[in-house]
């Protein structure tokens, strides 16, 4: 069992796959790239963690956390996750960087959510050990991980992965590298869809979530999920989508437009819905 776990990125993603792993009693290190993003990330692990003990989530040994600005601590780390924006050169970076200083032993993973996992993979001096762990927003109440394996993945690593998913709780489903994956590709092509109906005034937003949640049962609908992911978010995996399998991906003007104007969800306190800053 994998007890040491770095995470390259400490932002809402990152910090929730820091907080899964300090719930399994792994020893996690976050680096950012900056001592603010460092503070920052440490505060919202911590928020975890004390929202977790209330409800009587303890670790069954105790874990050690930290942050750092330096990737040099990953050195240890028996699994690294890349948890940074998704932009294929700052992935790109982050993976490089990562692969430089941990062991041979030691498996990477990409939280990427519609990037190919070749496509990472392909600079990577040991791409055997590199495979895609999708975590999904938000972290503490998701109860799924995609597995995500490239054409150079070994068979070990898909193992150790899903040894790491099972141990965090978590379900894994395993799939091959392609274009939005399984998760990724079903539900954007959902929410765009909803985005669509929203702009020709087929239904205001509620009743759009509504018609999936109790008509579905969709323990929430695309929308709301698309102002908890984030519109910036949603945009660039639809536009990933978009160039590789065509029109039916084509990202809505409205989305655009919303994100153009900083409308981005939760985490700007308005998308869809108007969400409380706090």
């Amino acid at each position: 069992m994998i007890t040491r776990v770095g995470v390259l990125g400490g932002g809402r993603m990152g910090a929730g796959i820091a907080h899964a792993f300090l719930l399994a009693g792994c020893d996690v290190t976050v680096v950012e790239r900056d001592a603010p993003s460092a503070d920052a990330a440490a505060a919202r692990v911590h928020d975890m963690l004390t929202g977790s003990a209330a409800r009587g989530q303890l670790a069954p040994r105790p874990a050690e956390f930290r942050t750092s600005t330096d990737v040099g601590d990953f050195a240890d780390r028996e699994l690294v996750i890349e948890a940074v924006p998704e932009d294929r050169a700052l992935k790109a970076d982050a993976l490089a960087r990562a692969e430089a200083v941990v062991a041979d032993t030691a498996l990477i993973a990409s939280n990427t959510s519609s990037i190919s996992i070749d496509v990472l993979a392909a600079p990577l001096a040991h791409p055997e050990r590199f495979l895609g762990l999708h975590f999904f927003n938000p972290v503490p109440t998701s109860a799924l991980v995609e597995i995500v394996t490239g054409t150079a993945t070994a068979p070990s690593a898909v193992e150790g992965a899903r040894a790491c998913v099972d141990a965090i709780g978590r379900t894994p489903i395993v799939v091959r590298d392609s274009p939005g994956f399984a998760s990724s590709r079903l539900g954007v092509l959902l929410g765009l869809e909803a985005i669509r109906m929203l702009e020709e005034d087929v239904a205001d937003a509620a009743d759009i979530d509504r018609a999936m949640e109790l008509g579905y049962r969709h323990p929430m609908g695309p929308l709301r999920t698309t102002d908890l992911v984030g519109l910036d978010v949603r945009l660039g995996i639809a536009e990933e989508l978009h160039a590789a399998f065509g029109e039916r991906f084509a990202p809505p003007a409205l989305l655009r437009r919303m994100v153009a104007e900083g409308r981005l969800g939760r985490k700007s306190g308005e998308g869809f819905y108007r969400w409380d800053a706090s």
